[in-house]
């Protein structure tokens, strides 16, 4: 499980993204590296990280699903992921 306070920084991150989007966009097609420097850098989405939407690890993410590995395996396990099932041959 990871810690409050880090996923709290993870949230706090993608309204940042959101909110700056529009103004990013517009000073990337302008070419204004001036005016990209002086927004804040959690702006930035490449500073983003995927993360387990039920326990937050930030390792191991399956971004098809959302979830971690270890998370991923524990549903599939017990039939909770539809059209998932455990392969044998």
């Amino acid at each position: 499980m990871a810690k409050e306070s880090m996923k709290a920084r993870d949230r706090k991150r993608d309204k940042l993204i959101a909110k700056y989007a529009e103004k990013r966009a517009r000073l990337k097609a302008e070419g204004d590296y001036e005016g990209l420097q002086k927004l804040p850098r959690n702006a930035s989405p490449v500073r983003q990280h995927n993360r387990c939407k039920l326990t937050g690890r930030p390792k191991g993410y399956m971004r098809q699903f959302g979830v971690s590995r270890i998370t991923f395996r524990e549903l599939a396990s017990s039939g909770l992921i539809p059209g998932v099932k455990k392969a044998s041959w």
